[in-house]
């Protein structure tokens, strides 16, 4: 509607329209505050009511196999967060509701489909929540690593839409995550396994 949908918009979709299966979605906007095409807008204007890193989370949250970078072409150019829109997968043969409430908060992992690499998406409203995620669907007995796209310091889908922290670490079955969201935020997370190019053995 007039001035953008509000943050916890994509948190009801969900659970509504991909109850009867995948739906057409345009995420990865990076110019949150449209600032290539105009004056900054910052409240009640028709801008992004997201974190950069929630339009990143946006990728595994909501299925959409006919997938796409929303954005400018010159709005990625040296962003290195668009290294996960380039290799997040468009259809998955595994999906796991991790955590998840109608209007507030979704989570869920995906496997990509034909290979070992998961994929993780964590999206929430205007309320800044922390979540500790366990890996119990990974495969037991591999080792894995975790590249992290996280909201950055002070990140605040109103206030300060655009840091994103860009973390990798190994990661097994028996490893948790904490998954910190800003307000309006996201985080998105490649689960790739160690030496296997990702290919399902």
């Amino acid at each position: 509607g007039e001035g953008g949908n509000p943050p916890e918009h994509e948190t009801i979709l969900f659970f509504t329209r991909l109850l009867d299966g995948p739906m057409d979605f345009t995420p990865g906007i990076f110019d949150i505050l449209r600032t290539k095409t105009g004056p900054a807008r910052t409240n009640e204007d028709a801008r992004v009511r997201t974190t950069l890193a929630k339009q990143l989370a946006l990728y595994v949250v909501i299925y959409s196999p006919l997938q796409m970078a929303a954005d400018l072409p010159e709005n990625y150019v040296k962003q290195p967060a668009f290294q996960f829109i380039k290799d997040v997968a468009v259809d998955w043969d595994t999906s796991r509701v991790i955590d998840g409430k109608i209007g507030d908060y979704v989570i869920v992992a995906r496997r990509e489909k034909n290979t070992a690499n998961w994929f993780l998406g964590a999206i929430t409203d205007e309320e800044a929540r922390t979540f500790d995620v366990p890996l119990t669907f990974l495969d037991p007995g591999k080792s894995y690593v975790a590249d992290i796209y996280a909201d950055g310091p002070r990140a605040n889908w109103l206030t300060n839409p655009l840091p994103v922290s860009i973390t990798h670490r190994s990661v097994t079955r028996a490893s948790h995550l904490t998954v910190a969201l800003a307000p309006g935020g996201g985080q998105a997370i490649r689960i790739r396994p160690t030496g296997r190019g990702g290919r399902r053995q």
